[in-house]
């Protein structure tokens, strides 16, 4: 259709992958004997979050040793490696890269030495000023080992001299960020969770016997047979030690934003974030966009595997069959390998298969829950009524999704008639931003909409835009 689409098409960057990405997962433990183990379980359960690397660090008789990797959990965390992470707490990391480039030096935990003693620190979520307090302290004489925003934390944190204590130097360190931070931050003296004053990102609190664990959701507590205790709300640092636990709000209240994404996307069906049930809110989803936009059809397919809730609910709603009509195949990882036009299609046959079975000679509703660049979709859908359960992305994020580019969303470029023909479609239609937010109705009140609405809680610098084109892997 035009030169957009066709870079899009040609880059092998996009062959295999569709859809937004959230930057990363986070995991705490303290005061158990195996802190190493239990915290490779709990990055494994949030292996969706982030696959670029993975990274523990525990703390024994006040050192912090830490391994990490590039790859995924499983092919990183052996048998060896984890007798070495040694220690009664642990933090641990998965990283999808928004700022910051996908290498090594830039994976996490980040951990160092410092005045206080040790200390490591893991980041979910998305510094929109970092670019200028990097440049300032830089000014100044500081020297970063990695180009990832929450480096500028660890620095601020060395630079609150006048305090004593981590927690309130970590405290004095925040305030002068702003955007978007889920945290766990392991000293000698304890565990610190905190969440920032808008709550952009997921933090929940849980119980293993006596041990105290913080992750990113609560599907990291399931593996563990952990108890849910509560999320950490927006604006509280938790400190967790052999006292227990203890809850400061040390910031000034802010406009409540939780990311809405984590509900369409992000999370897993099985977690809890916000207090809520991701399946619970799915599910409503799909049922609402059959309220908005019904389709005469055979059958309710899910792009899998995303989707599967929403389409349940659009099928209950639309009284239209429910099927698995694509099957994904989930051990593909990237590939550089593509035929000129030997294999039509081929990025696309990598990841799914039709079962022709069950499709060949029906009308069918295709639901997925979103389309960011219009590749992926392009390459699957062929006949059918392709309903989305999301309302159309339009403006970039800079609180931890992977899309800083407007160039980058389809519909933000796009017409509603152009990228249905682009698709190859017979019709297109989004959720309303309406009915997304009767879907999380009875939930936590205040999410994060930018994506759709370019409102935009927390204003950001002029660099910040810039910054993340240049950095983002």
């Amino acid at each position: 259709m035009d030169q957009c689409f066709d870079d899009a098409i040609n880059s092998h960057e996009f062959l295999t992958d569709d859809k937004p990405h959230d930057q990363c997962g986070v995991f705490g433990i303290w005061g158990h004997a195996e802190a190493s183990k239990i915290t490779y379980l709990g990055i494994h359960a949030l292996q969706h979050r982030g696959q670029e690397s993975a990274g523990i660090c525990t703390l024994d008789n006040g050192r912090i040793h830490t391994h990490k990797q590039m790859g995924l959990v499983a092919d990183i965390f052996g048998a060896d490696a984890l007798k070495t992470l040694v220690g009664n707490a642990a933090i641990g990391h998965v990283r999808y890269s928004t700022t910051g480039s996908s290498q090594l030096r830039n994976a996490q935990p980040i951990a160092v030495d410092y005045s206080r003693g040790t200390l490591a620190m893991a980041h979910n979520g998305n510094l929109v000023n970092a670019r200028r307090i990097r440049d300032e302290l830089e000014a100044h004489g500081s020297i970063f080992n990695s180009t990832v925003d929450s480096e500028v934390i660890v620095h601020l944190m060395a630079k609150a001299i006048h305090v004593e204590h981590e927690e309130e130097a970590l405290i004095e360190a925040l305030k002068e960020v702003r955007g978007a931070y889920s945290l766990v931050v392991l000293t000698d003296r304890g565990l610190m969770a905190v969440r920032d004053p808008n709550g952009f990102r997921p933090l929940c609190l849980g119980r293993l016997g006596d041990a105290w664990v913080v992750a990113s959701e609560t599907c990291a507590f399931d593996i563990i047979d952990a108890k849910y205790e509560r999320d950490v709300e927006p604006g509280e640092l938790l400190v967790i030690n052999d006292k227990g636990v203890r809850s400061i709000k040390p910031f000034a209240n802010a406009k409540c934003a939780q990311c809405i994404f984590e509900y369409i996307y992000f999370a897993r069906p099985d977690s809890r974030i916000y207090s809520t049930s991701v399946q619970k809110v799915r599910k409503s989803l799909g049922h609402i966009l059959a309220q908005e936009h019904p389709v005469d059809a055979d059958l309710v397919v899910p792009v899998p595997d995303s989707s599967n809730i929403a389409a349940t609910g659009y099928a209950a709603e639309s009284k239209v069959p429910y099927e698995l009509g694509l099957i994904r195949n989930h051990y593909i990882g990237r590939t550089f390998i593509e035929p000129n036009q030997a294999i039509r299609d081929f990025g696309a046959r990598l990841k799914y298969n039709p079962v022709r079975e069950a499709l060949e000679g029906k009308r069918v509703v295709l639901v997925d829950d979103s389309i960011v660049r219009g590749t992926t979709m392009r390459k699957i859908v062929k006949e059918v009524h392709l309903r989305i359960t999301s309302p159309p992305i339009v403006s970039p994020c800079f609180y931890g999704m992977d899309f800083p580019s407007r160039n980058e969303l389809i519909a933000a470029t796009h017409t509603l008639e152009e990228i249905t023909k682009y698709l190859r479609v017979d019709s297109l239609a989004y959720l309303s931003v309406e009915g997304m937010m009767k879907a999380v109705e009875g939930t936590p009140q205040g999410h994060c909409t930018a994506c759709f609405t370019k409102n935009y809680p927390v204003e950001f610098d002029e660099k910040t835009e810039k910054y993340s084109l240049e950095t983002k892997c």
